[in-house]
């Protein structure tokens, strides 16, 4: 049928509708109220519940209109009030089993188990009811899960899609996070964010997973288990790395056990921590200090120097300034500073310097150690167990193997202040690097070099040997800073 010939047949069943007499509606009501009813009688039978809600609600209204006007020409209405109260217990019993239905499924797929309401929670009974005492789907369904007791809804926090924990009340995970960021601001303030994806969600959750506010504020706070790695570069140290890291080179090592300190190689990855935060916290301050303006310096050659050395004649002073900056924080750490304005308080004063130009003898020390042999090592610096019963538990070097005769260098450009038989040491090596810097060269078969005798970096001083207290063929090696034993590898490069 089209649209014009619909309109005609709508047109015509409103004349006759108009036409009839109130009896002949009425009798056309109660015709179409038969129909329905057996429909819906069919339709539950079935478990066509749609089909059912549709027929009987219809009918409900039929049954109401029937009943205002039957009142006022036939004594029938209380036979059709009980119609309604029965269409109506059936039509809510049926939306009440629905629910249920959907409760039992959300629970389920929460708990990730099947689960079934037992039938002795659910009864059903009929009634007057004011309306405000009435409730929505929604509100049923809630009521309904807190009676059974195995989840609940509630309001759940996700950071980066992983719920962090769930609480009931309403509000109060953003108000947390909220109290977060306050908790980081001040007066200079000018944004607070997290760098991860933080989201409040509304949904069913097991009961006992619920979270105490305060327990949860202190996890937000917490770290959890997750890697942090570091590639190593060219140029980088044991020891500078774990620095740079907050760390100390024992720590380090009990990130990455079992790993060889003395040969690291470009590429590898180094654990560095294995728990991150669970919020990085992203903080720009606006702040306002004086800060130090840094002085130029002047220089003036000396033929009385060596070249790379240098003497002040007149010292610098830094100067001042009145800086304004935004200064970025994550997690508390700095991590960028934009100068927005420099007023200058305090000019700086010029250092002069004379500048050497003399040519540097090569025994002079460079400030740096080379190894003094090649092999590998046996004992290292501190606490050990004494190999055989013979030297010290307390090791104030490292043991580099090697076979007898291999040459033995000095670590740094020197002045050799000892050469010769050494109790436990053997024959022995002992080189002045100026600055309170020594080193000792132990255990050796025979030596090269004799005391008062400049020795450049690199220049054979002995061959290795197992002289006095020793076990086998191996280089005894010490830095010693103002007459105290240091751990040669932090040294080395």
């Amino acid at each position: 049928m089209d649209n014009k010939g619909f309109r005609e047949y709508r047109d015509q069943r409103e004349q006759t509708i108009s036409a009839m007499s109130s009896g002949e509606l009425l009798l056309l009501l109660y015709d179409e109220l038969v129909k329905r009813l057996m429909r819906a009688e069919l339709a539950l039978n079935k478990e066509d519940y749609d089909l059912f809600e549709a027929d009987v609600t219809r009918s409900l209204e039929i049954v109401r209109y029937l009943d205002d006007t039957l009142d006022r020409q036939y004594p029938v209405g209380r036979d059709l009030a009980r119609l309604y109260d029965f269409f109506s217990y059936e039509l809510n019993r049926v939306k009440a089993g629905r629910n249920r239905t959907e409760l039992e499924r959300v629970t389920a797929q929460t708990l990730g188990r099947s689960f079934t309401i037992d039938d002795s929670l659910i009864q059903y009974s009929s009634g007057l009811l004011r309306r405000q005492d009435l409730v929505d789907k929604e509100t049923y369904e809630e009521e309904l899960s807190q009676e059974v007791g195995m989840v609940t809804a509630a309001y759940c926090l996700y950071v980066d899609g992983e719920r962090i924990g769930a609480t009931p009340y309403k509000g109060a995970l953003e108000q947390l996070l909220e109290q977060i960021q306050l908790s980081a601001t001040n007066e200079g303030t000018i944004s607070v964010s997290f760098a991860e994806n933080v989201e409040v969600k509304e949904e069913f959750v097991a009961t006992d997973s619920l979270m105490n506010l305060g327990f949860l504020a202190e996890t937000l706070y917490s770290t959890k288990t997750a890697e942090v790695t570091y590639t190593v570069a060219k140029g980088d140290t044991w020891s500078e790395i774990a620095e740079d890291h907050g760390l100390t080179s024992n720590e380090l090592l009990a990130l990455n056990p079992g790993y060889d300190i003395n040969k690291l190689q470009i590429g590898e990855i180094l654990t560095m921590s294995a728990s991150v935060p669970y919020l990085t916290m992203t903080v720009v301050q606006q702040e306002r200090y004086v800060d130090s303006v840094a002085f130029d310096v002047e220089y003036t050659d000396s033929a009385d120097l060596y070249k790379g050395d240098y003497k002040v004649t007149s010292p610098g002073q830094f100067g001042a300034a009145d800086t304004v900056a935004n200064v970025t924080y994550v997690n508390g750490t700095e991590i960028e500073r934009t100068v927005l304005s420099s007023v200058t308080l305090r000019q700086p004063v010029t250092e002069h310097r004379l500048q050497g130009t003399k040519d540097r003898p090569t025994w002079l020390p460079t400030g740096s150690f080379r190894w003094p042999t090649t092999g590998r090592i046996t004992s290292r610096f501190g606490g050990r167990s004494s190999p055989g019963g013979i030297g010290s538990t307390n090791h104030k070097g490292i043991d580099i193997a090697a076979p007898r005769g291999t040459p033995v260098y000095a670590s740094d450009g020197g002045t050799v202040t000892y050469a010769g038989w050494m109790g436990g040491y053997g024959y022995l090596v002992r080189i002045n690097h100026g600055n309170g810097y020594e080193t000792y060269y132990g255990h050796n078969s025979s030596l090269t070099v004799s005391v008062g005798q400049h020795v450049y970096k690199g220049q054979q001083i002995a061959r290795v040997g197992s002289t006095g207290n020793s076990t086998g063929n191996h280089c005894h090696f010490e830095v010693r800073i103002n007459g105290v034993a240091r751990n040669p590898l932090n040294y080395l490069s």
